[in-house]
């Protein structure tokens, strides 16, 4: 049988074809602003510095509202601190502690609706959280799961529950000493898919996408902004109405050594790190264990096979491009996990680590874990300037809101900005199926494809949603597919990605657009690298 794109079936496409068919991203990208930016009479009305959450969400926001765009980043797309999140759509239940109300109550409002438009990278978790005797009472737990219930405007995700331990399953993999829990929901999200959605969505709307380029200077000029840029195109001159700086960890370097502002950074960076081990429980839930030290950590199945946990919190002082997990931190998050877990969690079994850098606001707190992680827009748009938005901290779970209060503070100086705003019901790329029907597009592409493992159906909808039809149209065996690189990843996933969604190396396949790389072999890995720079 032959797999089918949508309803209509289609003979094979032999990959040789594929290939013929292969465009450069920057020309699908850029063909609707063509001619834009070249020069002032055409410059853009928005360029945006940063190719993270933050940056994407804004250039979508923007671009849906009408708005000529054109987005910078100098590596690939969440290469930095939007790949590396313990990846929840979550209010952040000790964000409670601090009298962060506004925030939790924005990001528990914005659980439902990411995942009504992005069902396929986005699903709920429950989490389990023991109560742990000398630490946080009871009491306190429940009046704080309470407020989590009822301040974010639940609708379909369950309420918080008690568990007797003693008789649930998620007793069996804790010790003895585990009583007591509350299980509470939130979601999980695939963060940096997250972002390639918003930029592939950004394109479609008009956006001009330039990943590996960067920004090298940026001043104002005859009431624009003048970016000279680096990248594979050599170096070139960019004209903008209004610049965004969502640089991420490099946002007060960005301030200060590309606009040469003299503008206070007011950055705080935080490095989070964790680690993956193999997976420790059968079950499908999620822990949050409570720390002697007043911090969580989460223990999460991840990828089938394997459990996350994480993560820390310290101040960062180096290269947020160095940052790398530590030998304490790694030791610390092994204590911490197996305080709770019956098996013990050392680090000799630790596979995988990773490790980001939070761009927080600087708010004075004593202790990094203390910090804010709402966030701060800075406008700086002197009278007849061209004006510049600096973004600060934020949650990946708010980056819609944070997109929308962007152009809010931009619309009195960019008319475009001050149109409806629209995403909160914009469906990303692949998410335009019901938040309930992940298991049915699950067994539609197993229906159409049923030589396809069910297991290998199911991580091609949980990535690519809907658009998963298109990786596999034509194809009646795996041999359809090409060149097998390792695991279930073949050469149309890879051409997918190349065509669609700006990768050009292994690690953009195998760690951000994918975690495959947990499966391929470092030989397996240099094939895939090796095939991409020649495709």
């Amino acid at each position: 049988m032959w797999c089918r794109r949508g309803q209509s079936w289609m003979a094979p496409l032999p990959i040789s074809a594929q290939a013929s068919q292969k465009t450069s991203m920057a020309s699908e990208t850029t063909s609707p602003t063509a001619g834009f930016g070249v020069d002032p009479g055409s410059a853009y009305d928005l360029a945006v510095i940063g190719g993270g959450i933050n940056g994407c969400g804004i250039a979508r926001d923007a671009a849906g509202r009408g708005a000529s765009v054109v987005l910078f980043e100098k590596d690939d797309l969440a290469s930095a601190t939007s790949s590396r999140s313990t990846k929840l759509i979550h209010g952040g239940l000790r964000y409670l502690e601090y009298y962060e109300f506004r925030l939790v109550r924005e990001a528990l409002m914005e659980r439902e609706r990411l995942w009504a438009i992005a069902p396929h990278i986005i699903r709920p978790l429950r989490f389990v959280l023991p109560h742990h005797k000398g630490l946080r009472p009871a009491w306190l737990l429940r009046l704080g799961l309470f407020l989590y219930d009822h301040i974010g405007g639940r609708k379909l995700l369950p309420a918080t529950r008690t568990l007797d331990l003693a008789h649930d399953a998620a007793g069996k993999p804790l010790k003895d000493n585990q009583a007591k829990a509350f299980e509470y929901s939130d979601c999980w999200v695939e963060d940096a898919r997250l972002v390639v959605l918003n930029a592939m969505d950004a394109a479609v709307r008009g956006t001009a996408i330039h990943t590996r380029t960067r920004v090298a200077a940026a001043h104002r000029e005859n009431g624009l902004w003048r970016l000279e840029t680096e990248g594979p195109e050599g170096r070139r001159t960019v004209w903008a109405k209004a610049l965004v700086n969502a640089a991420g960890p490099w946002v007060g370097e960005v301030l200060s050594g590309v606009i040469h502002t003299n503008a206070r950074a007011g950055v705080r960076m935080v490095q989070g790190s964790h680690i993956v081990v193999p997976r420790l429980y059968e079950h499908d839930r999620c822990y949050i264990f409570q720390n002697a030290d007043g911090r969580i950590v989460f223990a999460i199945p991840y990828e089938q096979d394997f459990t996350l946990i994480g993560t820390t919190d310290r101040d960062y002082h180096g290269d947020p491009a160095e940052v790398a997990a530590t030998p304490e931190e790694i030791a610390y998050l092994c204590a911490a996990a197996s305080e709770y877990f019956r098996q013990p969690v050392t680090p000799e079994s630790v596979v995988w680590t990773y490790s980001g850098v939070r761009p927080l606001y600087d708010d004075g707190a004593s202790k990094a874990q203390e910090a804010t992680r709402d966030y701060v827009l800075t406008l700086d748009a002197p009278e007849g300037s061209a004006p510049l938005l600096s973004v600060f901290g934020g949650k990946i779970t708010t980056y819609r809101r944070l997109a929308e209060s962007a152009l809010a503070k931009l619309a009195p100086h960019a008319p475009w900005a001050a149109r409806a705003a629209w995403t909160m019901t914009g469906a990303l790329p692949g998410g335009d199926f019901p938040v309930g029907g992940f298991d049915r597009l699950v067994d539609e592409i197993t229906a159409t494809c049923p030589w396809l493992e069910r297991r290998a159906a199911t991580r091609l909808a949980r990535s690519y949603g809907t658009r998963a039809h298109d990786i596999l149209a034509g194809a009646r065996s795996p041999t359809d597919l090409g060149r097998h690189f390792g695991a279930d990843l073949y050469e149309s996933e890879v051409r997918y990605l190349m065509r669609n969604e700006w990768a050009r190396r292994a690690e953009d396949v195998l760690w951000r657009r994918s975690k495959l790389g947990l499966r391929l072999t470092p030989q397996e890995r240099e094939a895939l690298d090796d095939f991409m720079q020649q495709a």
